[in-house]
């Protein structure tokens, strides 16, 4: 399975918001949509970072409230990882694991063409899953429909 299947079920909509973005109008948008990161980029093509609730918590902690009236871009990740909707599900799965990340963008010519989330990661896998289960359930039981 490649990034583009994922893309195709979940949609291709990515949130993204300027660099000079407050850090408390980020958390909006984060709550507001019910995601877990958002893009960087100024003109919402463009990849220039990528900020996480993670990355508000860890720098709330280490410089307290008053980063909240910051830039996105004094706390976001400037350099990203992304892929092409042709990477293997594979590959990607097991570059979130080792760079310990959750959110991937994903690029073409440039562009940014959508977010794959290991929540979708997860998801694709327990649908694979549940389909094996299925189909030897049903091999076993005869019931070849």
């Amino acid at each position: 399975m490649r990034i583009r299947d994922i893309l195709r079920v979940k949609g291709a909509s990515v949130v993204t918001v300027p660099p000079d973005t407050p850090v408390e109008g980020l958390i909006r948008q984060l709550a507001h949509h019910r995601i877990g990161a958002v893009v960087v980029s100024r003109d919402g093509v463009t990849v220039e970072g990528i900020v996480s609730e993670r990355d508000v918590v860890r720098t709330l902690a280490e410089r307290g409230p008053a980063v909240l009236a910051e830039p996105v871009s004094a706390i976001h990740t400037s350099q990203v990882r992304t892929v092409s909707p042709e990477a293997h599900l594979e590959d990607v799965e097991r570059l979130m694991t080792e760079r310990r990340f959750r959110h991937v963008p994903v690029v073409v010519d440039g562009r940014l063409s959508g977010v794959v989330s290991i929540g979708d990661v997860v998801k694709n896998r327990i649908d694979e899953l549940e389909t094996e289960r299925t189909t030897l359930a049903d091999y076993i039981t005869g019931d070849r429909t």
